[in-house]
């Protein structure tokens, strides 16, 4: 069973964010076990498991996503890495519909490898932090919002760039604020270097201390930033120590992601470690 490394949100090797992908030759997935231990074996931020679906007039594949500790319902990075998997080794050709939890997503790859995903917008509720939350994030929050079951994060924004990149939470109890974790956000200082806003995203409770790039945090900072600097289309700088940009624009309900990805890593997972029943891996070109 062939199994890539694939950094996503970015065009260099050890940037962006890592995400592991499988795409399986059968017509289910293994069992929710196999699938956790796998993501826990590849221990990156997410772990992508797809499967074709030949018989569907909806999507063309199903898709899910583990990270070490959890499935999760939306993301991103491993969406954009299955879609640079299933182009460069030939197992699809034109857009992709992806089958998920959170709907029918679409991914394009453009002729460059470039890859653009059609992703539901994360709807912001405004919110009243408790007292003691500017001490556990380690800065003081302007806004706050919930950003809706699909991403399931805490959106706040704080004072500047600056404040957000010295962000040092307590995750032992930012976690307790909300289902994934907290998207930090604030207003790019120099929008000449060729970014709108900055992010960071902490995630502790999917067992991510600090996520490097996160695709599905821009469906919820979209919208909140369209707003704010009054332009639908922007460039995201997610600030963690591995950094990557994300191209947004905000389509109503829907919000486009737009990013690169280069595969880092191509192996075999060996026959003990294979589900039982022998599932296959389709290989494409190279495998």
């Amino acid at each position: 069973m062939r199994i890539r490394i694939v950094d996503a949100f970015t065009d260099r090797p050890f940037t962006g964010n890592p995400a592991g992908v499988l795409l399986l030759d059968t017509d289910a997935f293994p069992d929710d076990g196999w699938l956790q231990n796998v993501a826990l074996e590849v221990n990156h931020a997410e772990t992508a498991f797809a499967h074709p679906l030949p018989e569907s007039k909806d999507a063309d594949w199903a898709l899910r996503w583990f990270t070490p500790a959890a499935e999760v319902a939306l993301c991103g990075h491993a969406t954009l890495a299955t879609a640079h998997v299933l182009h460069t080794t030939g197992s699809h050709q034109g857009p992709v519909r992806f089958a998920t939890r959170s709907g029918v997503l679409v991914a394009t790859t453009a002729e460059d490898g470039s890859v653009t995903l059609d992703f539901p917008t994360a709807p912001l509720t405004p919110l009243t932090l408790p007292d003691g939350f500017a001490e556990t994030l380690g800065a003081e929050p302007l806004t706050a919002f919930d950003t809706g079951p699909n991403v399931g994060d805490l959106l706040v924004e704080v004072a500047d760039e600056r404040t957000v990149h010295a962000l040092r939470p307590d995750l032992k109890t930012l976690g307790a604020h909300s289902a994934r974790g907290v998207i930090a956000t604030a207003r790019a200082e120099n929008p000449s270097l060729g970014y709108d806003f900055v992010s960071r995203c902490f995630f502790p409770n999917i067992g991510i201390d600090e996520d490097p790039v996160t695709g599905s945090a821009h469906t919820a900072l979209a919208p909140y930033w369209s707003e704010r600097l009054g332009r639908t289309a922007l460039t995201g700088l997610q600030a963690s120590p591995r950094s990557g940009r994300v191209r947004t624009e905000l389509r109503g309900g829907r919000t486009l992601l737009g990013g690169r990805a280069v595969t880092v890593i191509e192996g075999e997972l060996q026959g003990a470690a294979l589900p039982s029943g022998g599932a296959l891996n389709r290989g494409g070109p190279t495998g």
